[in-house]
């Protein structure tokens, strides 16, 4: 299974950027982007809990001393993470908020170095430079106009978050497989979304759906492509991979919705899309040469 590891984080990083897709879809029913975000949350958290009833009953037995890790993941980083990107591409540009929000290797690495006392060395500080300008020039550079130090700051925000579940998933890993901590990090996670997505809303617009059997199916194909299978596969390869290395693989992210926008929605391909491309893979296939030299 550590052979699989980039792997699978490559997949999970895959499933992450059509989520796109899948967003679109959902918000022809007036969905917020809060609110989609929150119904993914959700529905993976009763997926991943049917999961484990049905096949990992002994896993759902936990220390409860333990469930500040997973109120750290499900709140401090999987809510935290999506509020705050969805707030600051309300406050800024999409390519604004997705450029901070690519800062989360550089946060990932800098808190791994001081609390795994991992090592740093050119090939891995070279490939953390390539993935995060990779990102820049996929997501377009950032856009033109002012940024307020508010926006900046949420952004930034999202990027802790986001970086958050490669660091803890860290610790509680030593401790349970990854399908028992994404199971309770969704499961906390859930709980959180119901606060803060409209609930009432939410009920109002599907029930004004005219093809609810149809926005149920999405629902929950949203929660598996985009959230189960993904985190089940990143948690799984966080296990065998450290934690800077998983973080900058899964930036494949950016780079799969851009492809995803051009194949789909039909959306321009310029040529610094396909030098973030260039420099993105380039970044994975250094850290994959260092792993095995290593090995």
């Amino acid at each position: 299974m550590k052979r699989l590891a980039p792997v699978l984080i490559l997949t999970a990083g895959t499933l992450w950027g059509i989520m796109g897709i899948f967003v679109r879809e959902l918000e022809t029913y007036g969905f917020t982007s809060i609110q989609i975000a929150s119904l993914r949350i959700m529905g993976a958290a009763v997926l991943f809990l049917a999961v484990s009833l049905l096949w990992n009953k002994k896993g759902l037995r936990i220390r409860m001393r333990d469930m500040g890790w997973f109120l750290g993941m499900g709140i401090g980083s999987i809510l935290l993470f999506t509020v705050c990107y969805f707030t600051a591409m309300s406050m800024a540009s999409l390519s604004v908020a997705a450029i901070l929000l690519y800062t989360a290797p550089v946060m990932v690495m800098l808190m791994s170095l001081v609390l795994f006392h991992e090592k740093m060395n050119r090939k891995k500080l070279l490939a953390l430079v390539m993935a995060f300008s990779g990102c820049v020039f996929v997501t377009g550079l950032g856009g033109s106009g002012r940024i307020s130090a508010a926006a900046v700051g949420i952004g930034l925000l999202s990027a802790f978050g986001y970086g958050l579940y490669s660091i803890l998933g860290t610790y509680v890993l030593r401790k349970y497989s990854p399908l028992t901590v994404t199971t309770y990090t969704f499961l906390c996670g859930g709980v959180g979304a119901v606060f803060v997505c409209r609930p009432a809303d939410i009920v109002s617009k599907f029930l004004a759906a005219s093809n609810r059997g149809s926005l149920c199916a999405l629902i929950i194909a949203t929660a598996f492509v985009t959230a189960v299978l993904p985190y089940l596969f990143y948690t799984e390869g966080l296990s065998h991979v450290q934690a800077s290395s998983a973080s900058i693989m899964a930036s494949v992210e950016p780079v799969v919705a851009t492809i995803a926008g051009v194949l789909v929605f039909h959306e321009p391909m310029t040529g610094a899309s396909f030098a973030g491309v260039a420099l993105v893979v380039g970044a994975i296939v250094l850290l994959n040469v260092k792993k095995r030299q290593e090995e």
